[in-house]
């Protein structure tokens, strides 16, 4: 199954798909830890298009996660602080999910910084989502910090910090 699976970085023209499978995922994903209201929120905040031109143009490496037919994921990923590299964003569709795609996406991306001279990698994980933040646990992350991000409209993220060396 993996070696059927293959990574390319995105590009300004990748946005509507990128859309598309947040779409996909997304809502599923944090229904039962958020409300409506506050998915529809982060959803513009965050995969807007405009947003998410802005984040490539800021520096946000995308990558597009495709098997043979079609794709089936998406991650980016951004340098934060000296030799520190931040996974800001990992979905695989739910159909795809427990067949290692997950780890493959993330052991890419750690090739990736580490070439670059990176020493960690580091995200956010909602800490209500007990299955996302088992997983991370599971390849080798470990969290270094709890804390509640203010996002704006009264809307919070409330999560770990965790971190993995390189």
């Amino acid at each position: 199954m993996l070696n059927e699976i293959t990574i390319r970085n995105a590009t300004i023209n990748d946005i509507e798909l990128i859309r598309e499978l947040t779409f996909k995922v997304w809502p599923q994903t944090y229904s039962s830890i958020i409300s409506k209201e506050q998915i529809d929120y982060m959803l513009e905040m965050m995969y807007s298009n405009k947003s998410l031109a802005l984040q490539m143009a800021e520096g946000s490496q995308f990558i597009i996660v495709q098997d043979t037919k079609r794709p089936v994921g998406f991650a980016s990923y951004k340098p934060v602080a000296i030799k520190i590299y931040k996974l800001d964003k990992i979905y695989i569709l739910q159909t795809q999910q427990g067949k290692g795609i997950g780890k493959f996406v993330i052991d890419y991306i750690l090739q990736q910084i580490k070439d670059r001279g990176a020493e960690s990698l580091q995200l956010q994980v909602n800490r209500n989502n007990i299955n996302a933040k088992s997983f991370y646990e599971k390849i080798g992350f470990r969290i270094i910090q709890e804390a509640d991000f203010e996002i704006g409209n009264g809307y919070f993220m409330n999560d770990y910090v965790m971190e993995k060396k390189v």
